[in-house]
């Protein structure tokens, strides 16, 4: 019979050609980070501190002239102040709309906390007179595009895209099937504001939602664009009147994004962006693999090995809430941090259920290191991604597969 890491080496055999494609999009992403480095002449005084209002912050210009680059924006903002990615999108979604707006999300209900944010909880935009519509999934969890032409009017706003699937079985949407909501948003109305949600979606293909034909994206750098090394922030990308209106909502009217001093270190932002797509690439390799494997063994995985990715999440469906803890539990002793940590659900800010999360992380609740999550409801799925190395996920999946693997 042959053991746990003879089993992989097969596997990786099985998945040489897929994981060349993995690694070509890297080389592509990897050189768009680079020439946007050497176009705006990078200088280790770009790295240092600055403080009080953080006027002529030379280092935090020069980072978001990069990010607009890479992400094919007119503008950015990129800052450690802003605290998640749903601060980021929360930041875009308050400092736009304004009372008898319409916003429409084309992809459901949204994850929770931004839920929460859009209609669920005080201080919500729907309490401030925001007019808010969901278009619900099809039979197959993707976008229905009858339904969008039907819903969107030439009097809507914005529509807001969720890349990634949240806590739902949906699939995370690839840059091709955003395009096409994208035209037929933009068949209605030019003037509609095109939203993505882009946590977990950067680099994972070789172009942007920017160059799809989006209007804005904003997300996490403690997600994909940080590389495992930005210590916290977010970023927003987008045409130019967007990002300056958003960054009034950020500070105030008339001082946007002129403020802001960078108290830490700028090299962590930096290098964490040159080595997001190598970094991707690693979470996309080992996500493959599980995939693979459990898929082998019975489980049932989303997405499939061999199906197109929109972003780096590998969902695992179990049968119930103690068998997820039981996984979570594998990746949470495997960490090389917190690794005797024992794992219980519990209530989190902005979540409807109780939510068990391993996260053996250097930054605290980066996804981009290898975790996993998931709420305590039916069905009982397990959410994992991020991943700093392959072989650290290769050696998680040999310990799943001592563990739980059925025979």
């Amino acid at each position: 019979m042959l053991d746990n890491l003879q089993i992989i080496r097969a596997a990786e055999k099985h998945l040489a050609d897929k994981f060349l494609q993995i690694e070509e999009t890297a080389y592509l992403n990897q050189l768009k980070v680079l020439k946007a480095f050497q176009k705006y002449k990078v200088r280790e005084y770009h790295f240092h501190t600055s403080s009080g209002y953080g006027y002529d912050d030379t280092g935090r210009a020069v980072l978001e002239d990069i990010y607009a680059q890479v992400f094919s924006a007119e503008d950015s903002i990129v800052r450690p102040q802003i605290v998640s990615g749903t601060h980021a999108i929360a930041a875009c979604l308050f400092g736009i709309l304004g009372p008898g707006d319409e916003l429409i999300s084309l992809t459901g209900r949204p994850y929770d906390t931004l839920a929460g944010i859009i209609k669920d909880l005080p201080g919500s935009l729907v309490s401030k007179k925001i007019r808010y519509k969901e278009i619900e999934l099809n039979e197959e969890g993707k976008p229905d595009l009858v339904k969008t032409m039907e819903s969107v009017s030439s009097s809507t706003r914005m529509v807001l895209i969720q890349r990634s699937r949240g806590y739902s079985e949906r699939p995370a949407l690839t840059l091709e099937e955003m395009e096409t909501l994208i035209k037929i948003v933009k068949a209605i109305n030019t003037s509609i504001i095109v939203f993505i949600d882009n946590c977990y979606g950067e680099f994972v293909q070789d172009k942007e939602p920017l160059e799809a034909g989006a209007d804005l994206i904003a997300g996490s750098l403690i997600k994909n664009p940080g590389g495992g090394l930005a210590p916290s922030g977010g970023y927003i990308c987008g045409t130019r009147d967007l990002v300056e209106q958003i960054s009034w909502y950020l500070t105030a009217p008339g001082l946007g994004k002129e403020l802001g001093a960078s108290l830490v270190n700028k090299r962590w932002f930096y290098q964490g962006l040159f080595m997001a797509p190598h970094t991707v690439s690693q979470a996309i390799k080992g996500a493959t693999l599980l995939a693979y494997l459990l898929e082998q063994h019975g489980y049932e995985v989303s997405p499939k090995w061999n199906e197109k990715r929109g972003d780096i999440v590998q969902a695992v469906k179990f049968t119930d809430a103690e068998e997820v803890i039981k996984f979570c539990q594998i990746v949470q002793a495997s960490s090389p941090v917190d690794c005797d940590v024992k794992l219980e659900y519990g209530d989190l800010p902005g979540y409807r259920d109780k939510i068990v999360m391993a996260a053996g992380t250097f930054v605290q609740g980066s996804s981009i290191e290898l975790s996993c999550d998931a709420p305590m409801r039916r069905p009982y799925c397990a959410y994992l991604q991020g991943g700093l190395t392959y072989e650290h996920i290769r050696y998680v999946m040999s310990q799943i597969m001592q563990v739980i693997i059925r025979k």
